[in-house]
């Protein structure tokens, strides 16, 4: 059995999905196994896969599900991983010819620890640039909370976990009729038992996709509200520092007011600050309620138009 599995959830995406494959078939080690979750796509996503499996050097497994949102992916690839590690490679993204071999000989070197969650590495655009800033020095454990609450990363990082610790945890909620929860809330639950080690070796190239999961926060925030209030209430719970509880009461009220609960301290694990900050949450309800409104407008006008 292979050490590493790499994931990738995916919907309608088979014109990118080759990218991804050509990356993983150039990779310096063939350690790992290719598990693909196909989120209902309806284009030629499952017949392109078939056609890697019987070329491919790899294993590669497939699996489909009803349509349903990228938490709900990463539930049902975590309920299928049988490796020691995992990573998450989005199908718009791929991964520099070394990486799965910078991700296992890193995780020689501190494997030994089995509390330890992980390692976490670095993404890069397709010139070859940072996203955000380095980690700390190579080495560094930490969680992911105090990476950027602590030590001050700034941007999207690369996570590879021991697979044993997240099917120890809870899978992402899931609610009717929405199609996101976003996926720290799942890593601020691992990092209140569970540290990750930093090195700053490039995981994975990444290429942001108009219309894709980080193009439309606004939209995912009114489309799935209980989604975004679960989050914060973990992030609330499990602060990295004030300033992040402050903010994530102020969002967790905003949520409350998409869902039409003009109270959020009622719930709030932070009952005494939500009222504090109702004042905030409700402007900032205003304002995304405005950007949400002027978004709706453009589309129905460009629609509209021959």
């Amino acid at each position: 059995m292979a050490t590493l599995t790499v994931f990738t959830p995916t919907y309608n995406r088979a014109h990118l999905l080759g990218r991804l494959y050509a990356s993983l078939l150039r990779q310096t080690s063939d350690d790992f196994c290719w598990l693909i979750i196909d989120d209902g796509s309806t284009d030629s996503t499952r017949e392109q896969v078939a056609a890697w499996q019987a070329e491919a050097k790899f294993q590669i497994q497939y699996a489909y599900k009803a349509n349903g949102g990228m938490h709900t992916a990463h539930n049902l690839a975590y309920d299928l991983i049988q490796t020691e590690l995992n990573v998450c490679i989005d199908s718009d993204d791929w991964m520099p010819d070394d990486a799965v071999e910078l991700i296992l000989s890193r995780w020689i070197t501190v494997c030994g620890d089995p509390k330890l969650a992980g390692i976490v590495g670095l993404d890069q655009s397709p010139d070859g640039a940072l996203i955000g800033t380095p980690l700390p020095p190579n080495g560094t454990r930490c969680t992911l909370t105090g990476l950027y609450s602590r030590h001050g990363v700034r941007g999207d990082k690369k996570l590879v976990y021991r697979s044993s610790i997240v099917q120890a945890f809870p899978r992402y909620p899931e609610f009717a009729g929405e199609r996101l929860v976003p996926l720290g809330w799942l890593y601020a639950l691992i990092d209140q038992h569970h540290e990750l080690v930093a090195f700053n070796d490039v995981y994975v190239t990444v290429e942001y996709q108009p219309g894709g999961s980080s193009d439309s926060v606004i939209k995912q925030y009114f489309q799935s509200p209980r989604g975004f209030r679960e989050a914060r209430i973990v992030s609330i719970r499990h602060p990295g520092n004030l300033k992040d509880k402050l903010r994530n009461i102020v969002h967790y009220g905003v949520s409350c007011f998409i869902l039409g609960d003009w109270r959020p301290w009622r719930q709030s694990p932070s009952p005494s600050l939500s009222v504090l900050l109702w004042p905030v949450s409700a402007a900032a309800y205003s304002c995304l309620r405005i950007k949400k409104n002027q978004m709706d407008a453009r589309l129905a006008s460009t629609q509209g138009n021959p």
